[in-house]
């Protein structure tokens, strides 16, 4: 991951959909960190298309807004809802399009990056689904790592969470399911699902979950 700053807000809840809000007959992009995994949003306003094209790289998509149909030869297509991902294929022509709108985030995943055998490609999946609540346990699952990068889902069952320490690199929060508590920096910040925070290196934070809580984390370092 490129050691340029992210281009994104820290220390506060934010929502990627409404700080992204697509423009009437327009297709926007924003990258948020550089490199090999790069992280880009995107803002599609309805009956927008983002042309097939060959990547030699996976692609994960998470939608935060709108309705979203992935693409590609011979009829194929997904369509995905909010809180729903997708990992396009590799070397074959992908597009993306909307009828009503859609606000995404693109996250770059390198052929060699070592993905969870959960996840297949071009198959559409909810994030919030792939880890269960367990009783006063918090419950982890590593989609994809790299040395540099890692994207995990994890589940907090009501009365736990994550003592306070220093983030290793850039992070950012994809509140999935509940609400909880973010600490950071000596603040406390209320966050529920379909909202995001983002840590950056060495911001020091916590996680307290009063109630049942799932989130995405997606860490870069």
């Amino acid at each position: 991951m490129s050691d340029k700053k992210w281009q994104e807000k820290t220390g506060e809840v934010f929502s990627i959909a409404v700080d992204n809000a697509p423009v009437p007959g327009c297709t926007i992009s924003k990258e948020v960190s550089g490199g090999e995994n790069s992280i880009t949003y995107f803002s599609l306003a309805k009956r927008t298309d983002i042309s097939a094209e060959i990547y030699p790289y996976y692609k994960l998509v998470l939608v935060a807004e709108g309705t979203l149909t992935v693409y590609g030869r011979n009829g194929w297509t997904k369509n995905q809802l909010p809180g729903e991902a997708i990992l396009t294929p590799t070397d074959t022509a992908v597009g993306m399009r909307t009828d009503t709108g859609a606000v995404y985030t693109e996250i770059q995943i390198r052929k060699e990056d070592i993905m969870n055998e959960a996840i297949k490609a071009g198959e559409v999946f909810q994030l919030a689904e792939l880890v269960p609540y367990q009783n006063q346990k918090i419950v982890n699952m590593d989609i994809v790592h790299n040395d540099r990068m890692k994207f995990v889902v994890m589940a907090f069952d009501a009365g736990t969470g994550l003592s306070e320490h220093a983030a290793p690199g850039e992070a950012l929060i994809f509140a999935l399911d509940g609400e909880a508590i973010i600490g950071y920096e000596g603040q406390e910040h209320p966050i529920k699902a379909g909202e995001n925070f983002h840590f950056a290196k060495g911001g020091l934070h916590y996680v307290k979950a009063d109630k049942r809580f799932k989130m995405a984390l997606l860490l870069t370092l």
